[in-house]
């Protein structure tokens, strides 16, 4: 595989990482997806209010986005390749710990109830461990993803490189709606983390096989490694040094504004993808009456749509680079192309009673955005701060990003169950359809007043 403006000859060994970044980020989806393809029935089975549900799935964004911001740290320490070794087993061990929730819920209860505390719902407080135990694994896979793209990419490559091993995303959502309930059917729900947690550790072998520093990876010819870092130079400074010594600490990347840009824009759009993510069955549930066997297709297609925004959105910065443009000022006139696109959700409560398909399309179109603007701005840090830090500065804008996926889980089970209470649940979503479409623009609007030109970070 090759950009337009790729060089023959140089061999392809980079695009052999990127699919394995792919397939991690395909199985860190679909693990994660699992729960909320159940929760109709779960919900049913213990007696969960969407509130409930909202705690459950915020105690994942809550962990994750706390681990984030050390994970990014702690794989820049130990290393891209031991760093997702670590990850994707803590990962698939804490998807498979689900299927023994109420073990787990009674045995916290016990201990609650010994020291004294108040006792949680026995259902609900195993489920918020384990989706604790998938987070904490869970957050490792992006930072990681980003350092190696970092490693084995040029910058021109990197959001189309973002783009296709991000859209692994997409392939785990279209999988999940089609895998989980047959499953389910076939060996109960407990079955269905089992064997859906278990495939991270298959695809352990690959990445030990595989994965190495480029300048270490025997099957990376040098004309191919001399095309990864020949623009890691410009006007004689070499903007992204591997690892020169020199240490530092959160406060300092703190003082860049192009790390609050990162985080911002993280903040403002992560949780829009989380809500599609977490809430989307349970809306097909509520609105339309569907079981999850009758919204397995509906899922699909429209996690389907997200593939061309992912990939195509990765490609996009490639026109205004190869135009001359610097590699984050072509990245912005994309994001902002994108940012508008989501625009579209606000027609999805309007006009739903047509038909279960229209807010389907419209929040696919929506979804398809969150994954051209995700591409994008991953890359936006790799193209500007040195790769010893890249993972560090994702590590923190994947926490910001969290904590807005948090704010954003609350704020909708709370308007759900009052909405719902009145009889008028469409009036919530329509509420949260809203804060999805013009969360881009804002974010784009900060993000583009914090950094408004191209500038390379070399003083770390």
């Amino acid at each position: 595989m090759s950009t337009p403006s790729t060089p023959q000859g140089i061999g392809k060994y980079r695009w052999t990482i990127c699919a394995l970044l792919f397939f991690a980020t395909t199985i860190n989806y679909l693990d994660r997806q699992v729960l909320s393809l159940l929760a109709p029935d779960l919900s049913k089975e213990f007696g969960w209010t969407n509130s409930d549900y909202a705690n459950i799935t915020a105690a994942f964004q809550f962990v994750y986005a706390i681990s984030m911001l050390f994970a990014g740290r702690f794989i820049d320490k130990i290393g891209t390749k031991k760093a997702f070794v670590l990850a994707i087993s803590i990962w698939s061990l804490g998807a498979i710990m689900h299927a023994f929730a109420i073990a787990f819920g009674s045995a916290i209860n016990t201990i609650f109830t010994t020291v004294g505390l108040a006792v949680v719902p026995v259902s609900i407080a195993g489920f918020m461990l384990s989706r604790a135990v998938l987070a904490l694994g869970e957050a490792g896979n992006f930072p990681a993803a980003i350092k190696a793209t970092a490693e084995y990419f040029p910058k021109k490559e990197r959001s189309f490189a973002t783009g296709i091993f991000n859209s692994g995303a997409n392939i785990g959502a279209i999988l999940a709606p089609i895998t989980v309930p047959m499953i389910a059917d076939a060996w109960g729900w407990q079955a269905t983390f089992i064997i859906i947690g278990a495939i991270g550790f298959l695809w352990l072998g690959a990445w030990l096989i595989f994965y190495d520093k480029p300048e270490q990876q025997k099957r990376l010819s040098a004309e191919e490694l001399a095309y990864i870092n020949h623009d890691q130079v410009r006007d004689g400074v070499i903007e992204n040094s591997q690892y020169d010594g020199k240490k530092f600490s959160w406060f300092q990347l703190l003082n860049y504004r192009q790390t609050w840009a990162f985080a911002f824009g993280k903040f403002m759009t992560d949780g829009v993808w989380w809500f599609f993510l977490f809430w989307l069955p349970k809306y097909l549930a509520a609105q339309y009456g569907m079981k999850t066997t009758e919204f397995v297709f509906p899922l699909a297609v429209l996690y389907s749509m997200t593939m061309v925004g992912s990939i195509g959105g990765g490609w996009l910065p490639t026109y205004f680079i190869n135009r001359g443009d610097a590699p984050y000022d072509g990245r912005m006139k994309a994001m902002l192309m994108i940012a508008v696109v989501p625009l579209v959700v606000l027609l999805a409560q309007p006009f739903g009673y047509i038909s279960f398909w229209v807010p389907v399309i419209l929040i696919g179109i929506g979804a398809s955005a969150h994954q051209a603007w995700s591409a994008n701005i991953f890359t936006t840090v790799s193209d500007m701060f040195p790769k010893k830090a890249v993972a560090s500065v994702v590590g923190i804008g994947g926490m910001a990003g969290g904590l807005g996926g948090v704010l954003i889980t609350k704020l909708g089970g709370w308007l759900f169950d009052y909405y719902g209470s009145q009889d008028q649940l469409q009036t919530g979503y329509t509420i949260m359809f809203a804060i999805c479409a013009l969360a881009y623009l804002v974010a784009w609007t900060v993000m583009k007043t914090l950094v408004p030109k191209y500038k390379v970070i070399n003083d770390l």
